[in-house]
């Protein structure tokens, strides 16, 4: 981690859910962080979290939210329309338009129609893997993230994708190897709609079909410095009971894509405890044992009381929002969910019982402040 020879300091981890259209509210909640001195040293990202957190990571602070915003413009400069009449039902179905027109037409600077399509390439070709070609989402990176500043150390970035040959997730890391636009790419790269990235000889596709989320990963991370998490996520796992096969088609895809970031973290707060137990045993064992293997083992494992604090931010739909909001890259949505970001940050960190806190050494805390905080 960065800063580890300052043990007193949190660690500011931003972890980035996949949720395509839905990262705009990512960047509104980056914005909103930055305003308030909360940059973070590590950024993890899993889809549009990937992109998002190599436009944060690959930029200097003072150009990160107009490379954010730049990027949002930029795909969404097609759809800057509005709705003809007032009311939900219009904006549905200016919503399920626009993501028509997407899907039809595809993104500028992201990706456009395969021309000719899939099926009129022979068996094997790269063409015939994707409706999608992302060629235009690899000069965009290239435009406006400097893989030199990004590869520097100086922030780290971590992207999750999935090796197609053997299922098994993996994270490139800035921390372990060198990230170049195609590792971005390949954790976005989801089937059919887009192509496998190969990279030195492995195909890879979009790390959501595994894990949705990298907090998991940011958890995993040894070491005894305190950390506070910003998890960010783009799909709810609660919500309401569906009641037309449009509403199944967008429950379901909350469920699938939703990070169970409470599974999680009980799961984290019951491996401290093993942890914590197994080092007051080590004490209690006489010294013959000390060094028996599995002693040994047991001690590599041993952490001390580090503070974890998770601060939960979570995109809710809107009423006229449906199946298709993660493809539905209207400007009039965009620009929603990146105030709807900065507005759930302010709401969280002015909230009394995020300015009252204290760490739990040794435990995790986690905070959902954007309902029913108290201001």
């Amino acid at each position: 981690m960065p800063n580890e020879s300052d043990p007193a300091r949190e660690a500011t981890v931003l972890v980035l859910q996949g949720g395509g259209a839905l990262g705009a509210y990512q960047a509104g909640v980056y914005e909103a962080l930055a305003e308030a001195d909360q940059v973070p040293e590590w950024v993890a990202g899993i889809s549009i979290g990937a992109i998002n957190a190599a436009l944060i990571a690959g930029n200097p602070p003072e150009r990160r939210v107009a490379r954010l915003r730049e990027f949002w413009q930029l795909v969404s400069s097609r759809l800057v329309g509005r709705p003809l009449l007032p009311g939900e039902n219009a904006r549905a179905i200016f919503n399920e338009a626009a993501a028509a027109a997407v899907s039809t037409f595809g993104l500028p600077g992201f990706f456009e129609p395969r021309l000719p399509p899939a099926l009129f390439h022979p068996p094997g070709a790269p063409q015939a893997l994707s409706v999608y070609d992302t060629a235009p989402l690899e000069q965009t990176l290239d435009r406006l993230v400097d893989f030199e500043l990004l590869n520097s150390g100086r922030t780290r970035l971590s992207i999750g994708a999935v090796n197609v040959r053997t299922g098994n997730f993996v994270y490139f890391d800035t921390a372990k190897q060198r990230v170049g636009p195609r590792h971005v790419m390949a954790s976005g790269a989801l089937p059919p709609g887009f192509p496998p990235v190969e990279i030195h000889g492995e195909a890879y596709w979009d790390g959501g079909l595994v894990s949705n989320t990298p907090l998991q990963y940011a958890l995993d991370e040894p070491g005894e410095q305190d950390l506070l998490l910003f998890q960010v996520d783009l799909f709810g796992a609660q919500g309401p009971m569906p009641r037309t096969l449009s509403e199944v088609a967008e429950r379901e895809k909350d469920i699938r894509y939703s990070s169970r970031t409470r599974l999680n973290t009980d799961n984290f707060r019951k491996l401290q405890a093993l942890r914590q137990a197994a080092g007051r045993l080590l004490v209690k064992l006489p010294a013959e044992l000390l060094d028996d293997a599995d002693a040994t083992q047991v001690r590599s494992l041993l952490t001390g009381a580090r503070a974890v604090t998770i601060v939960h931010l979570i995109h809710r739909r809107k009423n006229y929002e449906t199946q298709s909001k993660d493809y539905e890259f209207s400007r009039l949505s965009v620009e929603e969910h990146w105030d709807a970001g900065r507005y759930d940050v302010q709401r969280s960190l002015r909230a009394r019982a995020w300015t009252g806190r204290e760490r739990r050494q040794g435990g995790v805390q986690v905070f959902d402040l954007t309902r029913g905080a108290d201001d």
